[in-house]
């Protein structure tokens, strides 16, 4: 369709810098890279600076190039005129040069600053990873020290447990002890009496006196033995109070602990008071027996009487002397017992101070981690700093980008717009085997001249010589791609928001429908109409990072025999001729959009779903076999694509339209020998393509009346052609001698067409929010 259709939303951006498409690129023109007039001489632009070295623009310089407008002092000196106009076309080149060279440059600071920046987060990533290594290791060794003093607590519990049980066995066997000690006392009594009354007796008081002295020299050896028992204990007691000490020291949480040492070291204080009192009690009983000498007489009397009485404490003491033998066994074994203890608690002070050494390193661990911690976070904060000023540098250079990818635009659709909003290319195919004989004359020729090279093509026929100029011409040799380089800017500029159409014209058989669709199935010989879609989707994608929505929409119909078909409809009968079924109305809105009523518009999202809808189009085509093709397009096609789109970040929104026409062939009854249907449509293709002719006369005389009603055809492409649209016009000549007359009436109707002048297009930025269509996924 021409125009856009009633709805619209969002707005198309440009492609990046980096992309792959050829629009991005310097913008070569229409004749081949390089306007004739830049190629005259070594002072051309091209050689003085394009490159962008030492070259700059303010925005004030460029708004006043882009405002400047042409004033020739002579305005009927066309040759002035041209003049001003290459010269301001050559200022326009180098500005856009300089452009594009720092619209790269920019970019490239763009990826380095993203580099850096994302070099900065995974080092403050790593940093922070590696300190959150080192506090989970020391909380692990912290962790482990924790359970070893829980450990050790628990054992010198245990310890404190056995040694309170030893020292309740050792009060027990000084209680048994002092009991024995106060037998003796009642058994020295009783020896008193018995010497008492063996006073009488001589001999008997020499056995006893000498059994007396016998028992003094054993209690002297129990004395010595207890003194030396109450020496080890001293030392066992001064032992434990160091321990006890060193302990409390070390672990303030024995506290309870040592109050309950301390209470028992006064129990044992107490029983040495106890023991002293019995070493008194022994002395005065010492200075008794001293007494009880002189009293010896008066008992021998009745010694006799009691050497009964002395065999049975003489068995008494030998019972006493076994008693004292276990207690001193008991007493070994305590002492024993309390050696084992000594060596256990060396042991603990031992673990004590290994631990003590191991709490140390931890310590000097956990302020070593400590500092290197507040470092790494000194260091984060840094990189993060670092990362904000580069995030601020960043945005900085993706507005610039902006301001640049606009400033662009601008100065892209100038250019444009000073080249003519008509444009013509020419394209020639290539000669086939059957179409003519080698030693022929070509009919088709290139000049090669500095100004005609690339466009310039020259007709002879009956002998004369026929040149023509246009924008570009593509010889038989020039490729698909190469055909597309050249168009793809004016694709850049529907992307913009501005309305382009393309369309095809020439004989039938001159390669209109091959340069608009290709070939089917081949890759590389695909058509303008693919090429087109798949640099709009490319876009698509890149322009997302720059904050760019869009939708789009296509519609495909045939104008046969005058009637509009629909080709994506459902209903097979809108593509069979039967005009009454379906009626579908061209209709212009003050805004210069063009519509058809009722017309399939289906909503798209990649380029995989238009390749399907166009082969489902031209499935529906009208096709025909005449003498002149085999597979002859008997309607005008025409492929309609709409764009909407918006950027919230920038508050713009643009609606752009692609118009790509494959316009029918035309040709002469004498040659075609069309009869029946095919005389039909050839002569309503005919017509058609005549009332197109008038149109262009018309536009070409500036007349005030543009018959543009006259046929479907050209009141569908009223906008195209005398609106606000950026249009180009693909002329396909074939080389054939035989086709040589409609060779020379195709590049004369292309040669008023490229004459024409038209108004300067508009850039749609008002927005209708689009209706809902059928949607394929």
């Amino acid at each position: 369709m021409v125009g856009t259709a009633n709805g619209g939303k969002r707005p198309i951006t440009p492609v990046t810098p980096d992309a792959p498409v050829t629009p991005r690129q310097a913008f070569s023109v229409v004749n081949g890279g390089q306007d004739p007039g830049l190629r005259s001489g070594p002072g051309s632009v091209n050689g003085s600076g394009c490159g962008g070295g030492g070259v700059g623009f303010t925005r004030e310089q460029v708004e006043a190039l882009l405002n400047m407008k042409i004033k020739a002092k002579d305005k009927f000196n066309l040759k002035e005129k041209c003049d001003l106009m290459m010269e301001y076309i050559k200022k326009l080149r180098l500005c856009v040069k300089w452009f594009q060279d720092f619209e790269g440059g920019l970019s490239l600071e763009h990826e380095k600053l993203k580099k850096l920046f994302e070099s900065a987060e995974k080092k403050s990533n790593e940093m922070e990873m590696l300190m959150n290594a080192k506090e989970e290791e020391l909380s692990a060794i912290i962790e482990e020290l924790r359970n070893n003093y829980s450990v050790l607590q628990e054992k010198f519990t245990k310890e404190e447990s056995e040694k309170l049980a030893a020292v309740e066995t050792l009060t027990t066997e000084k209680n048994a002890r002092t009991t024995a000690e106060m037998s003796q006392a009642s058994l020295t009594e009783d020896l008193e009496k018995a010497q008492d009354e063996c006073s009488s007796a001589n001999q008997k008081i020499i056995s006893l006196n000498d059994m007396y002295k016998r028992l003094q020299e054993y209690n002297t050896g129990l004395q010595q033995y207890n003194s030396k028992l109450q020496t080890e204990l001293n030392q066992t007691s001064e032992t434990l109070s160091k321990v006890e000490h060193e302990k409390a020291a070390l672990m303030e949480n024995l506290s309870k602990l040592r109050g309950h040492h301390e209470s028992q070291q006064a129990q044992l204080a107490s029983t040495k008071a106890s023991l002293e009192e019995s070493i008194q009690l022994k002395e005065a009983l010492a200075s008794e027996v001293g007494c009880l000498r002189g009293d010896l007489h008066k008992v021998r009397e009745d010694r006799d009487r009691q050497l009964s009485l002395v065999q049975d404490l003489t068995a008494e003491v030998v019972q006493y002397k076994e008693c004292t033998g276990k207690s001193a066994v008991q007493l070994g074994t305590l002492t024993s017992r309390s050696q084992e203890l000594e060596v256990k608690c060396a042991s603990q002070i031992d673990t004590i101070k290994r631990l003590q050494e191991r709490l140390a390193t931890a310590q000097k661990k956990l302020e070593l981690s400590d500092l290197s911690s507040i470092e790494t976070r000194a260091g984060y904060e840094e990189e993060k700093k670092l990362n904000s000023e580069l995030i601020i540098r960043l945005a900085e250079a993706e507005a610039k980008v902006i301001e640049g990818e606009a400033l662009r635009k601008k100065l892209h659709n100038t250019i444009l717009e000073l080249k003519g909003n008509i444009r013509v290319f020419c394209r020639v195919r290539p000669l086939l085997l059957d179409e003519g004989m080698e030693d022929e004359t070509k009919p088709i020729s290139f000049p090669t001249t500095t100004e005609a090279l690339g466009r310039g093509i020259e007709v002879l026929h009956h002998g004369q010589t026929h040149p023509f100029m246009f924008d570009k011409v593509f010889m038989p040799q020039t490729t698909q791609e190469e055909v597309f380089e050249e168009v793809s800017q004016l694709v850049q500029s529907a992307l913009d928001g501005y309305k382009v159409c393309i369309f095809a014209y020439g004989q039938t058989g001159s390669g209109k429908t091959h340069t608009m669709m290709g070939t089917p199935g081949s890759y590389d010989d695909k058509g303008l109409i693919p090429r087109s879609l798949e640099q709009i989707f490319e876009a698509r994608q890149k322009l997302k990072e720059q904050g760019w929505k869009y939708e789009m929409q296509v519609s495909m119909l045939e104008i046969y025999n005058e009637t509009i078909r629909d080709l994506l409809s459902a209903n097979k009968c809108s593509t069979e001729g039967s005009a009454n079924k379906q009626q579908y109305a061209i209709k212009h809105d003050a805004n210069g959009t063009t519509y058809v009523s009722d017309l399939t518009i289906v909503d798209v999202r990649s380029s995989k779903e238009v390749s399907y809808l166009l082969n489902r189009a031209a499935q529906s085509r009208s096709v025909g076999k005449t003498q002149m093709n085999e597979q002859s397009s008997r309607s005008h096609f025409v492929f309609t694509l709409r764009i909407f789109g918006v950027n919230e970040t920038l508050e713009q929104q643009v609606q752009g339209v692609l118009n790509l026409i494959d316009l029918a062939g035309s040709e002469r009854l004498s040659k075609s020998g069309s009869t029946g249907d095919r005389l039909k449509e050839t002569q309503a293709i005919n017509r058609s393509l005549s009332s197109l002719s008038d149109v262009i006369f018309a536009l070409a005389k500036k007349e005030e009346h543009i018959p543009y009603r006259n046929s479907k055809l050209t009141y569908l492409l009223q906008p195209c052609l005398g609106g606000d649209s950026k249009t180009l016009m693909v002329v396909n000549v074939s080389p054939a001698p035989s086709s040589v007359n409609e060779s020379l009436c195709s590049l004369r109707f292309a040669a008023r067409v490229n004459a024409c002048e038209i108004s300067i297009p508009r850039r749609q930025t008002s927005m209708r929010y689009m209706e809902p269509r059928l949607s394929y996924g």
